[in-house]
Protein backbone atom coordinates (compact mmCIF):
# COMPACT_ATOMS: atom_id res chain seq x y z
CA UNK A 1 0.00 0.00 0.00
CA UNK A 2 2.76 2.44 0.94
CA UNK A 3 4.64 1.57 -2.24
CA UNK A 4 1.53 2.23 -4.33
CA UNK A 5 0.96 5.57 -2.61
CA UNK A 6 4.54 6.60 -3.31
CA UNK A 7 4.13 5.60 -6.95
CA UNK A 8 0.95 7.66 -7.18
CA UNK A 9 2.73 10.66 -5.68
CA UNK A 10 5.58 10.32 -8.17
CA UNK A 11 3.13 10.13 -11.07
CA UNK A 12 1.27 13.19 -9.80
CA UNK A 13 4.52 15.12 -9.37
CA UNK A 14 5.55 14.11 -12.89
CA UNK A 15 2.22 15.27 -14.29
CA UNK A 16 2.54 18.64 -12.55
CA UNK A 17 6.06 19.06 -13.88
CA UNK A 18 4.98 18.17 -17.41
CA UNK A 19 1.99 20.54 -17.28
CA UNK A 20 4.18 23.31 -15.88
CA UNK A 21 6.67 22.90 -18.72
CA UNK A 22 3.87 23.01 -21.31
CA UNK A 23 2.42 26.17 -19.79
CA UNK A 24 5.79 27.91 -19.53
CA UNK A 25 6.74 26.97 -23.09
CA UNK A 26 3.44 28.22 -24.51
CA UNK A 27 3.66 31.51 -22.61
CA UNK A 28 7.19 32.17 -23.86
CA UNK A 29 6.31 31.13 -27.40
CA UNK A 30 3.39 33.54 -27.36
CA UNK A 31 5.64 36.33 -26.08
CA UNK A 32 8.64 35.81 -28.36
CA UNK A 33 7.92 33.35 -31.12
CA UNK A 34 9.67 30.06 -31.74
CA UNK A 35 13.05 31.59 -32.47
CA UNK A 36 13.28 33.49 -29.19
CA UNK A 37 12.77 30.80 -26.57
CA UNK A 38 15.54 28.94 -24.76
CA UNK A 39 15.40 25.77 -22.75
CA UNK A 40 16.75 27.52 -19.65
CA UNK A 41 14.04 30.19 -19.78
CA UNK A 42 11.33 27.55 -19.95
CA UNK A 43 12.71 25.50 -17.08
CA UNK A 44 13.27 28.60 -14.93
CA UNK A 45 9.69 29.75 -15.48
CA UNK A 46 8.31 26.26 -14.78
CA UNK A 47 10.52 25.72 -11.73
CA UNK A 48 11.88 22.53 -13.29
CA UNK A 49 15.28 21.28 -14.42
CA UNK A 50 16.64 20.54 -17.87
CA UNK A 51 16.55 16.81 -17.19
CA UNK A 52 12.75 17.03 -16.82
CA UNK A 53 12.47 18.30 -20.39
CA UNK A 54 14.52 15.38 -21.67
CA UNK A 55 12.48 12.93 -19.61
CA UNK A 56 9.02 14.19 -20.59
CA UNK A 57 9.60 15.47 -24.13
CA UNK A 58 13.07 14.59 -25.39
CA UNK A 59 14.07 18.01 -26.72
CA UNK A 60 13.24 21.71 -26.73
CA UNK A 61 11.59 21.45 -30.16
CA UNK A 62 9.44 18.53 -29.05
CA UNK A 63 8.36 20.47 -25.97
CA UNK A 64 7.43 23.54 -28.04
CA UNK A 65 5.52 21.39 -30.55
CA UNK A 66 3.67 19.68 -27.70
CA UNK A 67 2.78 23.03 -26.09
CA UNK A 68 1.30 24.41 -29.32
CA UNK A 69 -0.49 21.13 -30.03
CA UNK A 70 -1.99 21.25 -26.54
CA UNK A 71 -3.27 24.79 -27.15
CA UNK A 72 -4.77 23.72 -30.48
CA UNK A 73 -6.48 20.77 -28.81
CA UNK A 74 -8.03 23.10 -26.24
CA UNK A 75 -9.29 25.31 -29.08
CA UNK A 76 -10.82 22.33 -30.89
CA UNK A 77 -12.41 21.07 -27.68
CA UNK A 78 -14.02 24.49 -27.12
CA UNK A 79 -15.24 24.56 -30.71
CA UNK A 80 -16.69 21.05 -30.43
CA UNK A 81 -18.44 21.99 -27.20
CA UNK A 82 -20.03 24.99 -28.91
CA UNK A 83 -21.02 23.09 -32.05
CA UNK A 84 -22.31 19.90 -30.44
CA UNK A 85 -25.74 21.24 -29.32
CA UNK A 86 -26.57 22.47 -32.83
CA UNK A 87 -28.99 20.48 -34.94
CA UNK A 88 -30.67 20.60 -38.37
CA UNK A 89 -33.02 23.32 -37.10
CA UNK A 90 -30.11 25.63 -36.26
CA UNK A 91 -29.52 28.68 -38.45
CA UNK A 92 -26.34 29.67 -40.27
CA UNK A 93 -26.00 32.59 -37.87
CA UNK A 94 -26.08 30.16 -34.94
CA UNK A 95 -23.53 27.98 -36.70
CA UNK A 96 -21.25 30.99 -37.26
CA UNK A 97 -21.55 31.98 -33.60
CA UNK A 98 -20.64 28.50 -32.38
CA UNK A 99 -17.85 28.01 -34.91
CA UNK A 100 -16.24 31.35 -34.04
CA UNK A 101 -16.81 31.30 -30.27
CA UNK A 102 -13.29 30.27 -29.19
CA UNK A 103 -11.73 32.87 -31.49
CA UNK A 104 -14.12 35.59 -30.34
CA UNK A 105 -13.20 34.83 -26.74
CA UNK A 106 -9.49 35.04 -27.53
CA UNK A 107 -9.92 38.32 -29.39
CA UNK A 108 -12.02 39.81 -26.59
CA UNK A 109 -9.57 38.66 -23.91
CA UNK A 110 -6.55 39.93 -25.83
CA UNK A 111 -3.17 39.71 -24.13
CA UNK A 112 -1.88 36.20 -23.57
CA UNK A 113 -5.00 34.48 -24.92
CA UNK A 114 -4.72 36.23 -28.27
CA UNK A 115 -0.95 35.76 -28.37
CA UNK A 116 -1.41 32.02 -27.86
CA UNK A 117 -4.05 31.91 -30.61
CA UNK A 118 -1.67 33.67 -32.98
CA UNK A 119 1.06 31.18 -32.17
CA UNK A 120 -1.25 28.26 -32.90
CA UNK A 121 -2.51 29.87 -36.12
CA UNK A 122 1.02 30.58 -37.33
CA UNK A 123 2.27 27.06 -36.73
CA UNK A 124 -0.97 25.61 -38.09
CA UNK A 125 0.02 26.80 -41.56
CA UNK A 126 2.72 24.12 -41.56
CA UNK A 127 1.77 21.67 -38.77
CA UNK A 128 4.56 19.63 -37.18
CA UNK A 129 4.55 15.85 -37.26
CA UNK A 130 2.40 14.32 -34.58
CA UNK A 131 -0.62 16.54 -35.03
CA UNK A 132 -2.28 13.66 -36.86
CA UNK A 133 -3.71 12.54 -33.52
CA UNK A 134 -5.98 15.60 -33.64
CA UNK A 135 -7.43 14.58 -37.01
CA UNK A 136 -10.49 13.10 -35.31
CA UNK A 137 -11.28 16.41 -33.60
CA UNK A 138 -10.84 18.37 -36.81
CA UNK A 139 -13.18 15.87 -38.47
CA UNK A 140 -15.75 16.23 -35.71
CA UNK A 141 -15.89 20.03 -36.07
CA UNK A 142 -16.38 19.62 -39.82
CA UNK A 143 -19.05 16.97 -39.32
CA UNK A 144 -20.95 19.11 -36.80
CA UNK A 145 -20.81 22.10 -39.12
CA UNK A 146 -21.85 20.09 -42.17
CA UNK A 147 -24.86 18.74 -40.25
CA UNK A 148 -26.22 22.27 -39.96
CA UNK A 149 -25.16 23.29 -43.47
CA UNK A 150 -26.88 20.29 -45.03
CA UNK A 151 -30.21 21.34 -43.55
CA UNK A 152 -29.77 24.97 -44.57
CA UNK A 153 -28.24 24.41 -48.01
CA UNK A 154 -29.85 21.27 -49.41
CA UNK A 155 -28.76 22.03 -52.96
CA UNK A 156 -25.05 21.55 -52.25
CA UNK A 157 -23.18 18.27 -51.97
CA UNK A 158 -21.07 17.34 -48.98
CA UNK A 159 -17.75 18.18 -50.65
CA UNK A 160 -18.86 21.76 -51.19
CA UNK A 161 -20.09 22.02 -47.61
CA UNK A 162 -16.80 20.68 -46.23
CA UNK A 163 -14.94 23.14 -48.43
CA UNK A 164 -16.96 26.02 -47.00
CA UNK A 165 -16.26 24.82 -43.48
CA UNK A 166 -12.53 24.70 -44.16
CA UNK A 167 -12.64 28.17 -45.71
CA UNK A 168 -14.43 29.49 -42.61
CA UNK A 169 -11.75 27.95 -40.42
CA UNK A 170 -9.10 29.56 -42.61
CA UNK A 171 -10.79 32.93 -42.25
CA UNK A 172 -10.61 32.68 -38.46
CA UNK A 173 -7.01 31.51 -38.68
CA UNK A 174 -6.14 34.54 -40.82
CA UNK A 175 -8.01 36.85 -38.47
CA UNK A 176 -5.77 35.81 -35.58
CA UNK A 177 -2.68 36.85 -37.56
CA UNK A 178 -3.87 39.88 -39.52
CA UNK A 179 -3.80 43.50 -38.29
CA UNK A 180 -7.59 43.41 -38.44
CA UNK A 181 -7.55 40.89 -35.59
CA UNK A 182 -5.59 43.32 -33.44
CA UNK A 183 -8.15 46.02 -34.23
CA UNK A 184 -11.03 43.75 -33.21
CA UNK A 185 -9.20 42.86 -30.01
CA UNK A 186 -9.78 46.42 -28.77
CA UNK A 187 -13.55 45.87 -28.82
CA UNK A 188 -15.88 43.93 -26.47
CA UNK A 189 -17.04 40.44 -27.40
CA UNK A 190 -20.54 41.63 -28.35
CA UNK A 191 -19.13 44.11 -30.85
CA UNK A 192 -16.70 41.54 -32.27
CA UNK A 193 -19.60 39.14 -32.82
CA UNK A 194 -21.79 41.79 -34.44
CA UNK A 195 -19.04 42.50 -36.98
CA UNK A 196 -17.64 39.02 -37.53
CA UNK A 197 -20.63 36.68 -37.48
CA UNK A 198 -22.47 38.11 -40.53
CA UNK A 199 -19.25 37.71 -42.53
CA UNK A 200 -18.78 34.14 -41.36
CA UNK A 201 -22.43 33.25 -41.93
CA UNK A 202 -22.12 34.72 -45.42
CA UNK A 203 -19.09 32.55 -46.08
CA UNK A 204 -21.12 29.50 -45.08
CA UNK A 205 -24.09 30.51 -47.21
CA UNK A 206 -22.60 32.02 -50.34
CA UNK A 207 -24.05 31.26 -53.74
CA UNK A 208 -22.87 28.62 -56.21
CA UNK A 209 -20.80 30.12 -59.01
CA UNK A 210 -22.89 30.11 -62.17
CA UNK A 211 -20.15 30.96 -64.65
Amino acid sequence: MVREQRADLRREAGRRTRDGLLTAALELLAERGQGGVTLREITDRAGANVAAVSYHFGSLKALCDAAIEHALEQYLDAQIQALDPLGPESTLQELAAAFARPMVRALAAGGRDLAVMRTVARVGIDPPQGWERLAGKFERTRRDAVRVLTANLPGLDERDLVFRTRCAAGLLNWLALAPLGAELATEPAERIESRLLPVLAGAFHGQPYAG
